[in-house]
């Protein structure tokens, strides 16, 4: 599959279609990709030189001399990911190939400060570390997708809703001095993005990927590559204001934001107030496939704020997807209502060839996204703390050489 961080035919592009068994050999590549033999090969020799392919043995002739065959080197190396919610942590350790190892899902409260978030980060992800080393993997580096803004540099968290202490904390740096491994640090829902993208639309140039459980958020792939803006806030549709809440205050402090009525927690707060139990998004789900009416009433009204926001994200990046995730999307009123009022809305131009669809790897595709981050890209080499280096030194993963 394309990377999602590299343009077709770029040394990443080479890689992905490697490991996913599309070419076996350079005169694969050429066919694959349809550049010069002369291109292909110089990318092959860059992947070589950097570690990240072997070639050896030799495959079926096909009337000339036996191709020699290409392999991902290390077929055992992983990224550790995590994904993290409000209230709960995923993590997982992710292959070249795109397989996700040894998901687990556990219980931890971020809104309670970045302290006991930390800690519990930590002990999880030391713990899948060892057990991948145990299974003689090679760990390369950890990729975090976090429910809140994160700066350009990949380095700190900047004012998260509803997260109060976690404004500016280095989550990054303290992590990678926690476990000895480079860190990549997102939001969530870029991390997201780079997931579905990789795994349902690797033809596909520019997307839309929202994620819409407890909070709302979107990762915006543009000509290939995640897009994440001048200050690493692209695609933050959560505190866009429409009508229908005018009047609700919201925790960013302004008043009117999406997220005050469509985000997953938004809707369980309005149907406690009307006297029905329900915390979490699988509430709501249960209750809309129970044939609750005041639920699905409300699902469908979020779908609608969704889609309104969304129809001016399609007229003005017009993208070839629309990918809706997380929990809510899972609610087959919501996401009618997200479709129906972007055909309401956009111009003909921007929805004649537009695919809207679910999302394919559900909540692994945070973990995907980091994963395959770490795997292709260059985390953060592993910070000095005063006293000296980090507790255990780990090798920087190698770079994926650019076109």
């Amino acid at each position: 599959m394309t990377s999602p961080d590299e343009p077709p035919g770029s040394a990443a592009h080479v890689l992905a279609l490697v490991a996913n068994g599309s070419a076996t050999s350079r005169a694969d590549l050429v066919r694959e990709l349809g550049l010069a033999a002369s291109t292909v090969s110089a990318r092959v020799q860059e992947l070589v030189e950097a570690g990240l392919l072997t070639e050896s043995g030799e495959g079926a002739s096909r009337g000339g001399r036996r191709p020699r065959l290409l392999r991902v080197a290390g077929q055992g190396a992983v990224a550790l990911a995590a994904d993290l919610g409000s209230h709960h942590i995923r993590t997982g350790a992710v292959g070249l190939t795109g397989d996700v190892l040894d998901a687990e899902d556990h219980a931890t409260d971020l809104t309670t400060g970045p302290g006991p978030a930390l800690d519990a980060l930590a002990e999880r992800l030391g713990a899948l570390a060892e057990r991948q080393r145990a299974a003689g993997r090679t760990v390369r580096g950890v990729g975090i997708g976090f429910p809140g803004p994160v700066d350009a540099d990949g380095a700190r968290v900047v004012a998260p809703s509803r997260m109060p202490g976690w404004h500016l904390f280095p989550l990054r740096d303290r992590l990678a001095d926690r476990l000895g491994l480079p860190v990549l640090l997102d939001n969530d829902a870029n991390m997201m993005a780079l997931g579905e993208h990789r795994a349902a639309h690797p033809a596909r140039r520019h997307l839309v990927v929202v994620k819409a459980g407890r909070g709302i958020g979107s990762g915006v792939i543009s000509d290939g590559r995640l897009h994440r803006g001048a200050h690493g806030s692209a695609g933050d549709i959560s505190h866009v204001r429409v009508d229908e809440s005018a009047r609700l205050p919201c925790s960013c402090g302004n008043i009117g934001c999406l997220e005050t009525v469509a985000s997953g927690a938004a809707i369980a707060a309005a149907l406690r107030e009307r006297g029905i139990a329900a915390e979490s998004a699988a509430d709501i789900l249960r209750l809309v496939e129970h044939g609750d009416a005041q639920a699905t009433t409300l699902v469908r009204q979020a779908g609608r704020d969704i889609g309104a926001v969304l129809a001016v994200v399609v007229n003005f990046f017009n993208p070839e997807a629309v990918v809706l995730g997380g929990a809510l999307a899972g609610a087959q009123p919501l996401v009618a209502a997200v479709r129906a009022m972007l055909y309401e809305r956009c111009l003909p131009m921007a929805t004649s060839e537009l695919t809207i669809a679910t999302a394919v790897r559900g909540p692994d595709a945070g973990l995907l996204g980091a994963g395959h981050a770490v795997l292709t890209g260059t985390p953060p080499t592993l910070p000095r703390s005063p006293g000296g280096p980090a507790t255990r030194e780990a090798p920087t993963p190698r770079r994926t050489p650019t076109s």
